[in-house]
């Protein structure tokens, strides 16, 4: 049986991404796991055989320990004698391209999920483009999870085109449509617990709160539009990664009643089949599956005009697209949304089709393994 060897920075990736994978992979690979975790039973936990080691791979840049943690990748790579190495996220991709290549790995696999340099200038945008450069050169095979964001790389010489494809419509795991589903009674249960009346129409952002997510630009379209509406609810529902709780109470403070803060959910699919709308106001994404949860919960959404969003929203089919950053646009395809019930249903029949049809997760996983096999055997 071939070897595979996964890296990743984070043990959140296996969880939020990977599982599904790793039960396909295990099937056809003997698979070691390479995350920054102390927890190497976290897959035995999940009935999984599966070797997890640890190694420190740090998401900022600290020049230390990158080095230490690439010649322990490099030195294991070839002890183990892996025929391919997978690797998500950026700095793991970099450490695991490189040491794979040092290691003559013969397949090396990088996924690209986003671009954090994409709404950066300067010298930050310069330094990771040129990690992100490099870490495509040593690779043997790049995936993206999105033709646009493929396109744009294409465009932003990241990568070659001989050597770059999207698998199926996009996504890297898809919809797990047993779990993101509608739901009458959880949502009246939802509903009725936050005191949301039936009429009342709530906006739902589900995600990291930070400047690049347009979580600020969602809190001051919200606030014009509820100066305007009663009958509008927005749910806030993430970590506060970037510290704008504060500036977002400021700016809803007409409206505080109106908005519900819930720092951590392990059923976002409650949120969003409570929830009417859903939105997405970002200046970057890769391929946010969140949009195709929340389609099949059987909401439409409402986001921002860029490559990664494209991909996984239709313009006037299952939501709405604005510009990034503008305001008015957002507030004004909020009030549209707010004031027809026939469309919202239109959008989120749609996008339900959509996501159902193109995006579920048993064939975004045996597409992913069934390119897995044919790459190693071509090696």
């Amino acid at each position: 049986m071939r070897r595979l060897a996964v890296v990743v920075s984070s043990e959140m990736t296996i969880r939020a991404f990977l599982l599904g994978h790793i039960v396909a992979w295990c099937r056809v690979f003997r698979l070691t796991v390479f995350a920054n975790t102390n927890d190497t039973d976290l897959l035995a936990r999940h009935g999984l055989a599966v070797d997890v080691q640890s190694v420190a791979i740090v998401r900022p840049v600290h020049l230390l320990a990158d080095v230490k943690a690439l010649w322990m990748l490099t030195r294991r790579l070839r002890r183990e004698r892996f025929d391919a190495v997978l690797s998500i996220t950026p700095k793991a991709g970099l450490l695991a391209m490189l040491s794979a290549f040092i290691a003559r790995v013969p397949v090396r696999l990088h996924v690209f999920t986003g671009q954090v340099w994409a709404t950066r200038s300067g010298a930050a945008r310069w330094v990771f483009k040129t990690i992100d450069r490099l870490t495509a050169s040593v690779a043997t095979h790049v995936l993206v999870d999105g033709e646009p964001q493929r396109q744009f790389l294409l465009r932003e010489g990241v990568v070659r085109a001989d050597k770059s494809r999207v698998l199926l419509h996009g996504s890297l795991c898809g919809v797990d449509a047993s779990r993101f589903k509608p739901d009458a009674a959880a949502r009246l249960s939802l509903r009725q617990s936050l005191g949301v009346g039936a009429e009342e129409v709530a906006f739902l952002f589900l995600g990291r709160f930070n400047r690049d997510k347009g979580v600020l630009d969602l809190a001051r379209a919200f606030a014009g539009l509820a100066a305007l509406q009663a009958s509008v609810r927005l749910f806030l529902v993430g970590p506060d990664e970037g510290g704008l709780r504060t500036e977002l109470e400021v700016i809803l403070s007409a409206c505080r009643e109106r908005v519900h803060f819930e720092a951590f959910t392990a059923t976002p699919e409650a949120f969003m089949q409570a929830a009417d709308v859903f939105c997405l106001p970002s200046y970057r994404e890769g391929f946010p599956t969140s949009i195709l949860e929340a389609a099949a919960c059987g909401l439409p959404a409402l986001a921002s005009r860029i490559y990664g969003i494209e991909g996984a929203l239709l313009d006037g089919e299952g939501g709405l697209l604005h510009e990034p950053g503008d305001v008015a646009a957002l507030q004004a395809g909020m009030a549209r949304l707010a004031a027809s019930g026939a469309l919202r249903e239109k959008y989120a029949v749609a996008a339900r089709e959509r996501a159902m049809r193109d995006f579920a997760a048993p064939q975004v996983i045996e597409a992913f393994a069934h390119y897995l096999v044919a790459v190693t055997e071509k090696s």
